[in-house]
């Protein structure tokens, strides 16, 4: 929720430009992140659906 709102400051104030910066400097820190912890990224594991 936090990040949605972020994005939406961002969008709202800055434009689609740094909304489009900040969406990809997000994912690039989610994924180092996911490296650091887990030593992977697992793509599959991100989806909604859980079996």
């Amino acid at each position: 929720m936090a990040v949605g709102i972020v994005l939406g400051v961002v969008g709202a104030f800055g434009g689609f430009g740094a909304f489009l910066l900040v969406l990809a400097l997000g994912v690039v820190g989610f994924l180092a992140g996911r490296i650091a912890e887990t030593g992977e990224v697992n793509v599959l594991g991100l989806s909604l659906r859980r079996k």
